[in-house]
Protein backbone atom coordinates (compact mmCIF):
# COMPACT_ATOMS: atom_id res chain seq x y z
CA UNK A 1 0.00 0.00 0.00
CA UNK A 2 1.26 3.33 -0.98
CA UNK A 3 1.79 5.62 2.03
CA UNK A 4 0.39 9.28 0.92
CA UNK A 5 2.17 12.13 3.71
CA UNK A 6 -1.10 14.00 5.63
CA UNK A 7 1.35 17.05 5.73
CA UNK A 8 1.97 19.70 2.49
CA UNK A 9 5.41 19.72 1.36
CA UNK A 10 7.11 23.20 1.63
CA UNK A 11 7.64 23.95 -1.86
CA UNK A 12 11.34 24.04 -3.01
CA UNK A 13 12.82 27.85 -2.79
CA UNK A 14 15.66 29.61 -1.94
CA UNK A 15 16.62 30.04 2.14
CA UNK A 16 16.10 33.91 1.91
CA UNK A 17 12.91 33.57 0.07
CA UNK A 18 11.85 30.76 2.67
CA UNK A 19 12.70 32.88 5.47
CA UNK A 20 10.65 35.75 3.86
CA UNK A 21 7.78 33.95 3.69
CA UNK A 22 7.73 32.62 6.84
CA UNK A 23 8.07 35.92 8.31
CA UNK A 24 4.85 37.08 6.14
CA UNK A 25 2.48 34.16 7.17
CA UNK A 26 3.70 34.76 10.92
CA UNK A 27 2.77 38.56 10.47
CA UNK A 28 -0.08 37.62 8.12
CA UNK A 29 -1.73 35.74 11.14
CA UNK A 30 -0.88 38.03 14.11
CA UNK A 31 -2.75 40.89 12.07
CA UNK A 32 -5.17 38.06 11.77
CA UNK A 33 -5.80 37.91 15.49
CA UNK A 34 -5.59 41.29 16.18
CA UNK A 35 -8.22 42.12 13.23
CA UNK A 36 -10.79 39.52 15.11
CA UNK A 37 -10.19 41.65 18.44
CA UNK A 38 -11.22 44.99 17.02
CA UNK A 39 -14.24 43.30 15.54
CA UNK A 40 -14.69 41.56 18.96
CA UNK A 41 -13.93 45.08 20.70
CA UNK A 42 -16.37 46.86 17.97
CA UNK A 43 -19.25 45.49 19.48
CA UNK A 44 -22.07 45.01 16.88
CA UNK A 45 -21.73 41.92 15.99
CA UNK A 46 -18.52 39.61 14.65
CA UNK A 47 -18.30 36.47 11.71
CA UNK A 48 -20.29 33.48 12.29
CA UNK A 49 -17.46 31.63 13.51
CA UNK A 50 -16.19 34.03 15.88
CA UNK A 51 -20.01 33.86 17.10
CA UNK A 52 -19.78 30.30 17.81
CA UNK A 53 -16.22 30.62 19.95
CA UNK A 54 -17.42 33.77 21.72
CA UNK A 55 -20.72 31.88 22.56
CA UNK A 56 -18.99 28.43 23.79
CA UNK A 57 -16.87 30.56 25.94
CA UNK A 58 -19.59 32.24 27.18
CA UNK A 59 -20.87 28.79 28.29
CA UNK A 60 -17.77 27.32 29.05
CA UNK A 61 -16.29 30.41 31.01
CA UNK A 62 -12.97 30.34 29.03
CA UNK A 63 -11.46 32.68 26.92
CA UNK A 64 -11.95 33.60 23.64
CA UNK A 65 -8.75 33.03 22.45
CA UNK A 66 -8.70 29.45 24.22
CA UNK A 67 -11.65 28.62 22.30
CA UNK A 68 -11.03 29.81 19.17
CA UNK A 69 -7.79 27.22 19.08
CA UNK A 70 -10.04 24.38 20.10
CA UNK A 71 -12.30 24.98 17.57
CA UNK A 72 -9.72 25.33 14.66
CA UNK A 73 -8.38 21.99 16.36
CA UNK A 74 -11.50 20.35 16.18
CA UNK A 75 -12.22 21.45 12.87
CA UNK A 76 -8.38 19.68 11.79
CA UNK A 77 -10.11 16.39 13.26
CA UNK A 78 -12.91 16.91 10.30
CA UNK A 79 -10.09 16.88 7.68
CA UNK A 80 -9.41 13.35 8.30
CA UNK A 81 -12.32 11.67 6.59
CA UNK A 82 -11.38 14.82 3.74
CA UNK A 83 -8.31 13.32 3.27
CA UNK A 84 -6.95 16.88 3.26
CA UNK A 85 -3.28 17.79 3.62
CA UNK A 86 -2.13 20.07 6.20
CA UNK A 87 0.46 22.95 5.38
CA UNK A 88 2.69 24.51 8.00
CA UNK A 89 0.24 27.27 7.53
CA UNK A 90 -2.66 25.34 8.57
CA UNK A 91 -1.03 24.39 12.16
CA UNK A 92 0.42 28.02 12.82
CA UNK A 93 -2.92 29.54 11.93
CA UNK A 94 -4.80 26.92 14.54
CA UNK A 95 -2.57 27.75 16.92
CA UNK A 96 -1.59 31.72 16.84
CA UNK A 97 -4.57 33.38 15.57
CA UNK A 98 -6.45 32.96 18.88
CA UNK A 99 -3.33 33.93 21.44
CA UNK A 100 -3.36 37.20 18.77
CA UNK A 101 -6.79 37.60 19.32
CA UNK A 102 -6.77 37.65 23.24
CA UNK A 103 -3.96 40.13 23.74
CA UNK A 104 -5.03 42.50 21.12
CA UNK A 105 -8.69 42.06 23.34
CA UNK A 106 -6.35 42.67 26.59
CA UNK A 107 -5.19 45.69 24.95
CA UNK A 108 -7.94 47.37 23.08
CA UNK A 109 -10.24 49.61 25.35
CA UNK A 110 -13.74 48.85 25.40
CA UNK A 111 -15.57 51.06 23.37
CA UNK A 112 -17.66 54.10 24.92
CA UNK A 113 -19.98 54.05 22.09
CA UNK A 114 -21.35 52.96 19.29
CA UNK A 115 -19.83 55.94 17.11
CA UNK A 116 -16.38 54.05 18.54
CA UNK A 117 -17.36 50.66 18.11
CA UNK A 118 -18.65 50.83 14.37
CA UNK A 119 -15.08 51.95 13.44
CA UNK A 120 -13.33 49.57 15.25
CA UNK A 121 -15.03 46.89 13.92
CA UNK A 122 -14.67 48.17 9.80
CA UNK A 123 -10.94 48.32 10.91
CA UNK A 124 -10.92 45.14 12.08
CA UNK A 125 -12.75 44.07 8.74
CA UNK A 126 -10.85 45.79 6.65
CA UNK A 127 -7.06 44.57 8.83
CA UNK A 128 -8.73 40.89 8.48
CA UNK A 129 -8.92 40.84 4.97
CA UNK A 130 -5.41 42.39 4.56
CA UNK A 131 -4.25 39.95 6.98
CA UNK A 132 -5.79 36.93 4.55
CA UNK A 133 -4.18 37.96 1.70
CA UNK A 134 -1.15 38.01 3.44
CA UNK A 135 -1.19 34.33 4.80
CA UNK A 136 -2.58 33.27 1.72
CA UNK A 137 0.16 34.99 -0.39
CA UNK A 138 2.88 33.13 1.26
CA UNK A 139 1.58 29.60 0.51
CA UNK A 140 2.20 27.64 3.24
CA UNK A 141 -1.28 25.93 2.88
CA UNK A 142 -5.22 26.72 3.85
CA UNK A 143 -6.33 27.95 7.17
CA UNK A 144 -8.35 24.53 9.04
CA UNK A 145 -12.04 26.62 7.51
CA UNK A 146 -10.86 27.39 4.24
CA UNK A 147 -9.68 23.66 4.07
CA UNK A 148 -12.52 22.63 5.43
CA UNK A 149 -14.99 24.17 2.60
CA UNK A 150 -12.76 23.26 0.12
CA UNK A 151 -12.57 19.16 1.39
CA UNK A 152 -16.09 18.95 1.48
CA UNK A 153 -16.73 20.73 -2.24
CA UNK A 154 -13.90 18.21 -3.52
CA UNK A 155 -15.84 15.27 -1.40
CA UNK A 156 -19.19 16.17 -2.49
CA UNK A 157 -19.36 17.78 -5.82
CA UNK A 158 -21.36 20.71 -4.41
CA UNK A 159 -20.80 24.34 -5.52
CA UNK A 160 -18.61 26.11 -3.22
CA UNK A 161 -21.03 28.95 -2.32
CA UNK A 162 -23.61 26.28 -1.53
CA UNK A 163 -21.22 24.30 1.03
CA UNK A 164 -19.75 27.75 2.37
CA UNK A 165 -23.19 28.56 3.26
CA UNK A 166 -24.21 25.31 4.73
CA UNK A 167 -20.97 26.07 6.99
CA UNK A 168 -21.35 29.16 8.22
CA UNK A 169 -24.86 29.11 8.54
CA UNK A 170 -24.28 25.89 10.35
CA UNK A 171 -21.97 27.93 13.37
CA UNK A 172 -24.20 31.00 13.03
CA UNK A 173 -27.65 28.99 14.40
CA UNK A 174 -25.45 26.93 16.87
CA UNK A 175 -22.64 30.14 18.03
CA UNK A 176 -26.39 32.01 18.41
CA UNK A 177 -28.03 29.70 20.27
CA UNK A 178 -25.10 29.45 22.69
CA UNK A 179 -25.58 33.49 23.19
CA UNK A 180 -22.98 34.34 21.07
CA UNK A 181 -22.92 38.35 19.89
CA UNK A 182 -25.55 38.48 16.26
CA UNK A 183 -25.26 41.93 15.00
CA UNK A 184 -25.03 44.40 11.88
CA UNK A 185 -21.35 43.57 11.85
CA UNK A 186 -22.45 39.99 11.09
CA UNK A 187 -23.87 41.21 8.22
CA UNK A 188 -21.37 43.61 7.09
CA UNK A 189 -18.91 40.68 7.68
CA UNK A 190 -20.79 38.16 5.42
CA UNK A 191 -20.96 40.77 2.66
CA UNK A 192 -17.82 42.81 2.74
CA UNK A 193 -15.13 40.22 3.34
CA UNK A 194 -14.98 38.25 0.20
CA UNK A 195 -14.49 41.88 -1.73
CA UNK A 196 -12.33 43.16 0.09
CA UNK A 197 -9.85 39.62 0.28
CA UNK A 198 -10.34 39.93 -3.87
CA UNK A 199 -8.84 43.31 -3.65
CA UNK A 200 -5.94 42.70 -1.01
CA UNK A 201 -4.99 39.54 -2.28
CA UNK A 202 -3.62 39.94 -5.84
CA UNK A 203 -1.63 42.72 -4.36
CA UNK A 204 -0.19 40.93 -1.68
CA UNK A 205 0.68 38.02 -4.13
CA UNK A 206 1.97 40.53 -6.51
CA UNK A 207 4.19 41.86 -3.96
CA UNK A 208 5.81 38.16 -3.30
CA UNK A 209 6.14 37.34 -6.33
CA UNK A 210 7.92 40.88 -7.17
CA UNK A 211 9.93 40.26 -4.00
CA UNK A 212 11.38 36.18 -5.33
CA UNK A 213 11.98 38.05 -8.74
CA UNK A 214 13.92 40.61 -7.22
CA UNK A 215 15.52 37.82 -5.02
CA UNK A 216 16.05 35.10 -7.58
CA UNK A 217 18.35 37.69 -9.19
CA UNK A 218 20.02 38.89 -5.96
CA UNK A 219 23.44 36.70 -6.69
Amino acid sequence: MRFTSVFLPIRATSPRDLVERVVQLLVGLFLYGVALGLMVRGGIGVAPWDVLALGVAGQAGIGYGVVTVLVSLLVLVLWIPLRQRVGLGTLLNALLVGPSADLALAVLPEPSSLWVGAPMFVAGLVLLAFATGLYIAADFGPGPRDGLMTGLVRVTGWPVWLVRTLIEGSVLLIGFLLGGPVGVGTVLFAFGVGPLIGWFLPWTTRLRQARSLVLARTP
